[in-house]
């Protein structure tokens, strides 16, 4: 018998009953089976779309089906096959059982598991299109198992969330409502299924609340992108009234200084929030003597240190330094003091110094003494394994040990994992870092470690090859801006800028201007340049080359693609570029 669905509820008798669950739980369905007229039944393998033991139990007069997850076939499937199968899924859901097209096309195109254990009732040699058409007459399917798996959680997650008593969406009007609400409010069909997981009672309100609650969240001032970001992260936010620890957290940040999107710009769907935690975190902060400045600017530089563990990080670092023997007056007064240890990566850094120490046999009360004096270098500097460290410079542990004891600076010397900061001294790392501050990085912020790491030399040599760009006639900002995106050029000495910026003007004929376009101009070797920008003059004399190109087009290409278009354009190329590199070699 043929059975169509025609709509969402049926009515089954005993005869039907019977029939599907021959169909459901026969080891097979119909193998090779003929008509009377002699045309073949399409063959089909048994396969049941669902997660616990196979059971079929009626209860007004609704089937339930709870059926165990089949093997998935571990052969390959062809893009083809795979097409197939999806349009004959799409073909069921949208003209079979009524879905609107773009809910049949997404569940179809995403949920490539379902997918995969469809294509496992078919045989090899069979049209697969026809054959699943056939199935779906045949065999009803758990709609939930596909719908869910296309809101991305995965096959492993979602028995758990598949209803006791429905195998059809159209059953349960009140999800696909909400579920439509979210959707037409903007968010991401692939990250509703994080939603239902987390908080499922989201998707039984009535018509028009859930939309109502979202709209709420606007009127905090919250622009619609934030709210989307906010809510696939914390769906909670949508259960009962508004959060108030939320509005608290809101508060306290427009009382920092941060507008209302700052939340958006700094929040993933990978992150989990914890409001509660949040506040504590702050209270936290100002117990230690933070103002409300000196939040604003903790904050910046390290959002994850509120939004990465809702705070959790400051809690452990405190309960790390506790262990230590110190008392909570001293770390008040140390993370006060030094506010970038906050962060993920100093805390970390920090605590590797610990472990180092603590490894060469170093007594708790000296660790707790080099920690409270030398805790900014010791956060911003990594460090190898102790056993590395003694194999390298043939030292016993307890030379080691003594050797950091006489001079603590030592370990950042012997230990550190950065050829930037070996043999440095932090007097040298405050200088680069004050200059860089001037230069408007943010305090504590990783662009300022990333920077550290970057330039060389003390911070007066920093400020003097600086100075040279402005005295050279360029606006102190834009030197400013240039050096964020090229901080390589403050490597260089002050006399070989000089060199490269009189050779731009008088030289090559280009305005100083040229280089706030490209300021890695500044970077390149002087002998490129002048290679580079003989052979591109030489073709300018004789109107081969297009005049004013910028520096990036002559000096950012390979060698291979600076012969093709600025040598071989010219019959005489060839011959001019080797003359002019054995010039300026012998030069």
């Amino acid at each position: 018998m043929l059975i169509r669905g025609i709509s969402n509820r049926r009515i089954w008798n005993s005869d039907m009953i019977s029939e599907l669950h021959h169909l459901l739980c026969s080891p097979t369905v119909c193998k090779n089976a003929c008509t009377g007229t002699g045309l073949s039944f399409v063959s089909f393998k048994r396969r049941n779309f669902c997660i616990s033991e196979p059971t079929i139990r009626v209860k007004a007069s609704v089937v339930c089906s709870h059926p165990s997850q089949a093997p998935v076939s571990g052969n390959r499937i062809s893009r083809v096959v795979r097409t197939e199968a999806q349009t004959a899924l799409f073909d069921y859901l949208h003209f079979t059982r009524g879905f609107h097209f773009t809910d049949a096309e997404h569940i179809s195109k995403n949920s490539p598991n379902f997918i995969q254990n469809l294509l496992s009732v078919v045989d090899n040699d069979q049209d697969v299109s026809r054959a699943l058409s056939k199935y779906f007459r045949y065999n009803p399917i758990n709609e939930f198992e596909p719908f869910l798996e296309s809101l991305g959680l995965p096959p492993s997650e979602y028995p758990s969330l598949l209803p006791k008593s429905l195998i059809f969406l159209g059953d349960d009007s009140l999800l696909l409502d909400n579920f439509h609400a979210l959707c037409g409010y903007g968010i991401p069909r692939i990250k509703i299924g994080k939603m239902y997981k987390e908080t499922k009672e989201i998707f039984e309100y009535e018509h028009g609340v859930l939309l109502k609650k979202l709209k709420s969240y606007e009127e905090l001032g919250l622009s619609k992108s934030t709210v989307i970001k906010l809510v696939t992260c914390c769906p909670s936010l949508l259960v009962g009234l508004i959060d108030n620890n939320f509005l608290v957290v809101l508060e306290k940040l427009k009382r920092f200084g941060f507008g209302s999107e700052w939340i958006g710009t700094n929040i993933s769907e990978r992150t989990t929030l914890n409001w509660d935690r949040m506040l504590d975190t702050m209270s936290f902060l100002v117990q230690v003597g933070y103002n409300d400045k000196q939040m604003e600017i903790l904050f910046t530089g390290n959002p994850a240190l509120l939004f990465e563990g809702s705070g959790k990080q400051i809690y452990i670092l405190v309960a790390q330094l506790l262990k230590l023997g110190l008392k909570m007056n001293q770390i008040y007064d140390l993370f006060l003091k030094n506010p970038q240890i906050l962060s993920s990566k100093c805390a970390k850094n920090l605590w590797t110094a610990v472990c180092f120490l603590t490894e060469i046999g170093m007594e708790t009360e000296r660790i707790a003494g080099i920690v409270t004096t030398h805790m900014e270098i010791l956060g911003s500097t990594s460090l190898k394994c102790p056993i590395t460290v003694m194999n390298s410079l043939k030292l016993q542990q307890d030379e080691l040990c003594q050797a950091i004891k006489k001079d603590p600076m030592k370990l950042v010397n012997l230990g550190s994992n950065s050829k930037t900061i070996d043999n440095q001294d932090s007097n040298t790392i405050v200088e680069r870092k004050n200059f860089l501050l001037r230069l408007g990085y943010i305090e504590n912020s990783d662009e300022l470690s990333k920077a550290l790491r970057k330039f060389r030399g003390r911070g007066s040599q920093l400020q003097e090859r600086f100075d040279c760009l402005v005295e050279a006639g360029l606006d102190y900002n834009v030197v400013s801006s240039m050096i964020k995106r090229a901080p390589s050029v403050l490597n260089q000495t002050k006399d070989l800028l000089e060199k490269k910026i009189d050779c731009l003007q008088n030289r090559l004929g280009y305005p100083l201007e040229a280089v706030v376009a490209f300021p890695s101009y500044l970077c390149y070797d002087i002998q490129r340049i002048n290679l580079r920008f003989s052979m591109y003059l030489w073709l300018l004399e004789r109107g081969a080359a297009k005049p004013k190109l910028s520096l990036s087009t002559i000096l950012a290409c390979s060698d291979a693609r600076f012969v093709k278009y600025f040598v071989h354009i010219h019959p005489e190329g060839v011959f001019t570029w080797e003359s002019l590199k054995n010039s300026l070699n012998s030069r």
